[in-house]
Parts: structure tokens; sequence; C-alpha cells
């Protein structure tokens, strides 16, 4: 199992520098999780491609449909414990979400957030780590 963060995600679906890591990750092991407001931010992603007219909007739903396939299993993190975690971490409420999911699910969350990686070292990794094994 891997929980990954909304930019993991991006890049798995969506050609760019980091694609090749975040495939390998997939491939390595295809049972994502993560916490269900990443579909709000992968949404969110889609709709700026959109009005940069970056891609079609049958391209977006076909991207946003797969992201759901992609995704296992979801947690829904109460918003106070978001809040919290937020609180300890000192980081924002969204981010925080994807730390209580890696807490909930006992591993470490994918980003390539570094200031996320700084605030919450022992509750991250980056796709590099993932990929060593770390």
């Amino acid at each position: 199992m891997v929980v990954v963060d909304t930019n993991v995600l991006a890049y798995l679906l969506i050609d760019g520098d980091r694609t090749a890591n975040a495939q390998a990750l997939y491939a390595r092991d295809p049972d994502w999780r993560s916490e269900g407001f990443l579909l709000v931010e992968f949404s969110n992603i889609l709709a700026t491609y959109l009005r940069a007219g970056s891609l079609e909007r049958g391209a977006a739903e076909g991207l946003l449909a797969s992201a759901e396939q992609i995704l296992s299993g979801s947690l829904n993190l109460p918003h106070a414990r978001a809040l919290g975690i937020a609180a300890e971490f000192g980081v924002s409420a969204y981010d925080a979400r994807f730390l209580g999911a890696a807490r909930g699910l006992g591993t470490k969350l994918v980003t390539e957030d570094a200031k996320l990686r700084r605030a919450a070292p022992g509750l991250t990794q980056s796709l590099s780590q993932a990929l060593a094994g770390a």
C-alpha cells in the first residue's frame, strides 16, 4: 500500500518530469490510497488545465475517472483531527489531511512537496525515497 498526495497522483497521470518515477512506484505497488480531498484537488488541477486550453474536456474527464479508479481506498479524516495535525506540524489543513491518512494507515506519505517533508519527516518520503525502499 502506498499513500500519496495530489501531486504524486498528478505525476502519474499527467506527463511531466516525474511521471516515470510515479509510474515505477505504481508498477511496484498499485494499491494507492489517500485522503478523499485528493480528488477535489486533482479536479482543480484538471480545471486549471481546461481553462489554460492544455486539455480538452473529454481528456480531463478521462483523467479524473482514472484517478478515481487508481485510488483503491480513501479516508475521510474528521475536520477536528485535520486541524490538530495541522497545528502539530505547522502545515495547512489540506496537507494535514494527507499526513493523517498516512498516520492512520501506518505508513509514510509519498510527496514531492519538500516543505511538507521538512515539516513532517517521520511521516513523509519523496518519490525517489519510496522507490529506493526508504
